[in-house]
């Protein structure tokens, strides 16, 4: 397979490897303090103000149980912001950053990889982020396999498949690819054939029901679906473990009224933790509170890395 011809498409999104370029966000938006992001519109035309905000986590396997994990915060955001609060449960990243793109999302968690897509194509304006009770944060890139697949180390991944998530994905497709090429020399359809399981809960599963010899995925949500009982340990080895990375970003239309995105934020870092499903289901991976962030310092790793894959967005 030639990976040069693969690309992403969300509906008018598309993300394509091709020679590397500088990060920039799509000619629709404007970035007059350089801080990589889209302003927020100068003229109040341009400004919305939705009596319901619909609100999206990142692509999981089962949409419907993290609608009652998140339950609870969207009341409190509800509460924060006068407003009716939708969870909207999306199938993909393609469709997670159209949706923003196309103004019926508004306040949504875009993971790790997908994050300068949505930055570029969709207006996101990043602003929080997962972290531990000590303000910690990150998770690895982990290669996996099962126990009989007879892969002991990378190298042994020459020949053979390995699964992705999807492309805009950063453990699940970006860092592994930059890690195998330059640590191991190791190229997605020249040493190996790559497939794309579409989400990280898929590989896990692909890889403990032996669907998948191997896959890249994110050490947090396996860590969850460890927890939760989904597969279990005996099922899956770890053969690479990667530096860390940021988390989930969580951000905004770039066009919501200015003071609603203000009461959207202070949502978030005013939201207590202690006893809800949120803290059941993120407290698996150490994570207890929102810490604000940047998309320029936080994210500077993961533009390094989609340079270093010949990585450019291209929004039409």
């Amino acid at each position: 397979m030639n990976m040069n011809k693969l690309s992403v498409l969300a509906c008018a999104v598309m993300l394509a490897p091709v020679s590397a370029q500088a990060f920039s966000l799509d000619d629709r938006y404007q970035d007059k303090d350089g801080d990589l992001i889209a302003d927020i519109p100068e003229d109040s035309a341009q400004l919305t103000d939705p009596s319901t905000l619909i609100f999206a986590y990142t692509p999981v396997e089962d949409p419907a149980v993290y609608r009652e994990v998140w339950s609870e915060f969207l009341a409190h955001l509800s509460d924060a912001t006068g407003k009716k609060v939708q969870f909207f449960p999306v199938q993909s990243n393609a469709a997670q950053i159209e949706a923003m793109r196309a103004g019926r999302l508004h306040i949504a968690g875009f993971n790790t990889g997908s994050n300068p897509l949505a930055v570029a194509c969709a207006g996101l304006r990043p602003f929080a982020m997962m972290a531990a009770a000590d303000g910690s944060f990150g998770y690895e890139m982990e290669i996996i396999t099962h126990p009989d697949s007879g892969i002991e180390e990378v190298e042994d991944i020459r020949g053979g498949e390995l699964a992705f998530t999807s492309q805009t994905s950063n453990s699940g497709f970006k860092a592994p690819s930059a890690i195998l090429k330059a640590d191991y020399g190791m190229i997605p359809g020249e040493d190996f054939e790559p497939v794309f399981s579409g989400k990280h809960d898929n590989s896990i599963l692909g890889v403990a029901n032996q669907d998948y010899p191997a896959a890249a995925i994110a050490n947090s949500v396996l860590a969850r679906m460890l927890d939760r009982d989904v597969v279990s340990q005996d099922q899956i080895e770890t053969i690479y473990t990667s530096q860390t990375f940021p988390t989930t970003a969580y951000g905004l239309a770039h066009n919501l009224k200015p003071e609603l995105q203000e009461d959207i934020q202070e949502a978030f870092f005013s939201f207590d933790w202690e006893g809800t499903a949120l803290e059941e289901e993120f407290s698996k991976s150490g994570e207890a509170q929102f810490i604000p962030i940047t998309f320029k310092e936080h994210w500077e790793v993961i533009r390094k890395i989609d340079a270093a894959n010949g990585v450019a967005y291209n929004c039409q």
